[in-house]
C-alpha cells in the first residue's frame, strides 16, 4: 500500500483513537492487546512498509520501558518501604495534623507541588502515591479526593515550573530567563493546581464510584500497624534524597565545568534511576534495618511489591510503541504542518503546537520540545518580547487532554483502579484544566507585562 499523506493521515490517526477508547471501554478488551492491534492497524493502513511496522511498533515499547520500567519499579520499592516502616503513616500523620483531616487534599497539592520540582511526572507519582493511599485511609475518603490534587500538583509542576527538565529544555529553547520564568510560572502555576486539584476534586470524586478492593494499594495498606514509627524528618530525607540529586543533576553545568569529573558525577547521580536507586538503597537502612526489619523481611517487601506494577509496564510500554507509530506514519508532521498553515500569535502557536502535539503522541516533554522548537525562530523573528511567557504558554498546551497513547493516563487507571471511562472523567478532564486555565492566566499576565 503505498504510504498516505495529508488528510487521510489524520482520518486513520483518529479513527484509531475512537476504535482504541472503544474496544477498551465498551467491549472491555485487553488494553495491552487492543493498543498493540490498533497501533499496528494504524500503521498498515497509513501505508508503511509491513516490514517495519513491527520494528517502530517495539522500538516505541523499548525505549518507553528502558526509562519507566526502572523508574516505577524502584519507586515502588521506595513506596513498599515507606509503607512497612511506618514512613508513610507518619507523613500522613503529620500531614493531617498540621492541615486538619478536612483539609488533606490541600495537604498533598502542596507536598506534590514541591517534591515534583525536578522529577518527571511518572517518577513522583511513584514517590507520593505510598502517602497518598495512607492518607486517603486515615481521614477515610476515596482515594481520588487526596489523589486527583496529588497528580495536579505533579502535572503543573511538569509543564510549568524550572527546573523541572521538560520545562528547562523549553526556556533553552526559547532563550528564557530560568529566574522570570519559575516567578511566572508559580504565579500563574500555584492558582492553576489549586482550580484543577483541590477544587475539582470535591466536584468530581462524589460522582466516581471505585471498586472496594483496590489491588495496588494492599500493597501499601495490608500490614501490620507498627507501634513505633520512623521520625517525620528521616523519613522526608529519603523521599527528597532523588529529588535533591536530580536539582544537582539539572544545574550541574552552573555548578561545575562543562566535561569535568565533578561535572559527570552530578549528572550520573542526577539521571533519575541512579537518583532513585541511592534513595532506594537508603531506605533500606533508615527505613528498614533502623527500624527493627532483616535482610529476609527488606528481599520481601521489595519483591512482592513488583507483581501487581506488571501491568502497568505494558501499558505503558504499549502506549510508547503507539506514539512511534503516529511519528514514523507521518501522523505528528501533518498534525504540525496543518498548525502552520494558520498565521498565529507567538503564544497561541505555542499553545496549539504543544497542544496538537500531545494529542498526538501523549508525550508532555515530547510536545513541548517538539513545540518550543518549531516556534522558537519565529517567535525570535517576530522580536516577541516575552520569552518566558512564550515557555509557559508551550508548557500550558503539552498537557492537555491525556488519553490512551499517554503512559501517565495507564498509570493513574491503574494506580486508582479506575475504568477508563473514569479515567477520561477524572484524570483528563484534570490535565485539560490545567491547559486551558494556565494558558488563560498567562494570556492574562502578557496584557499586564
Amino acid at each position: 500500500m503505498p504510504p498516505s499523506t495529508g488528510l487521510s493521515l489524520l482520518v486513520y490517526a483518529a479513527i484509531a483513537i475512537i476504535a482504541l477508547i472503544v474496544l477498551i471501554a465498551r467491549f472491555r478488551l485487553n488494553p495491552f492487546v487492543v493498543i498493540t492491534l490498533v497501533s499496528v492497524g494504524l500503521a498498515l493502513v497509513a501505508g508503511m512498509p509491513a516490514n517495519a511496522v513491527v520494528a517502530s511498533y517495539e522500538g516505541g515499547v523499548g525505549k518507553t520501558l528502558g526509562h519507566i520500567a526502572l523508574v516505577v519499579a524502584l519507586g515502588t520499592m521506595l513506596g513498599k518501604m515507606m509503607a512497612e516502616s511506618g514512613g508513610a503513616e507518619q507523613v500522613a500523620r503529620t500531614l493531617i495534623d498540621r492541615f486538619g483531616e478536612r483539609n488533606a487534599h490541600w495537604a498533598m497539592v502542596c507536598i506534590a507541588f514541591l517534591v515534583g520540582l525536578p522529577l518527571f511526572f511518572e517518577v513522583g507519582f511513584v514517590l507520593l502515591v505510598p502517602i497518598a493511599f495512607t492518607v486517603a485511609r486515615r481521614v477515610g475518603v476515596s482515594i481520588l479526593m487526596v489523589g486527583l490534587p496529588m497528580v495536579a500538583g505533579l502535572s503543573v509542576v511538569h509543564a510549568l515550573v524550572p527546573p523541572h527538565p521538560a520545562a528547562m529544555l523549553a526556556v533553552q529553547a526559547y532563550q528564557a530567563s530560568v529566574g522570570q520564568t519559575l516567578f511566572y510560572a508559580i504565579l500563574i502555576g500555584i492558582p492553576t493546581a489549586i482550580i484543577a486539584g483541590p477544587i475539582y476534586a470535591k466536584f468530581i470524586v462524589p460522582r466516581i464510584q471505585l471498586p472496594d478492593e483496590n489491588p495496588l494499594a494492599k500493597q501499601f495498606l495490608d500490614r501490620e500497624p507498627r507501634k513505633q514509627l520512623p521520625g517525620f524528618a528521616i523519613t522526608m530525607a529519603t523521599i527528597l534524597l532523588p529529588v535533591l540529586l536530580m536539582l544537582l543533576g539539572g544545574w550541574a553545568n552552573l555548578i561545575s565545568t562543562p566535561g569535568s569529573g565533578l561535572n559527570s558525577f552530578l549528572l550520573f547521580i542526577g539521571n533519575s534511576v541512579i537518583a532513585l536507586l541511592l534513595a532506594t538503597l537508603l531506605s533500606f537502612w533508615t527505613l528498614g534495618i533502623a527500624q527493627g526489619f532483616n535482610r529476609d523481611s527488606i528481599l520481601k517487601f521489595t519483591q512482592e511489591c513488583l507483581a501487581p506494577t506488571a501491568s502497568i509496564t505494558l501499558l505503558v510500554g504499549a502506549g510508547g510503541g503507539l506514539n512511534r507509530i503516529l511519528v514514523d506514519s507521518g501522523v505528528t508532521n501533518e498534525i504540525v504542518g496543518l498548525a502552520q498553515d494558520f498565521h498565529l500569535s507567538p503564544l497561541l502557536m505555542g499553545w496549539l503546537f504543544a497542544a496538537l502535539m500531545r494529542v498526538a503522541t501523549g508525550s508532555a516533554t515530547v510536545a513541548m520540545t517538539t513545540a518550543s522548537g518549531i516556534v522558537a525562530p519565529v517567535a525570535m523573528g517576530l522580536g516577541y518580547p516575552h520569552p518566558e511567557l512564550l515557555v509557559l504558554a508551550t508548557g500550558a498546551g503539552s498537557v492537555i487532554f491525556s488519553h490512551v497513547n499517554d503512559g501517565g493516563f495507564w498509570l493513574i487507571k491503574e494506580y486508582f483502579n479506575m475504568t477508563v471511562a473514569q479515567t477520561f472523567k477524572t484524570w483528563t478532564v484534570l490535565e485539560t484544566l490545567i491547559s486551558v486555565i494556565a494558558f488563560v492566566l498567562t494570556l492574562g499576565l502578557a496584557q499586564v507585562l
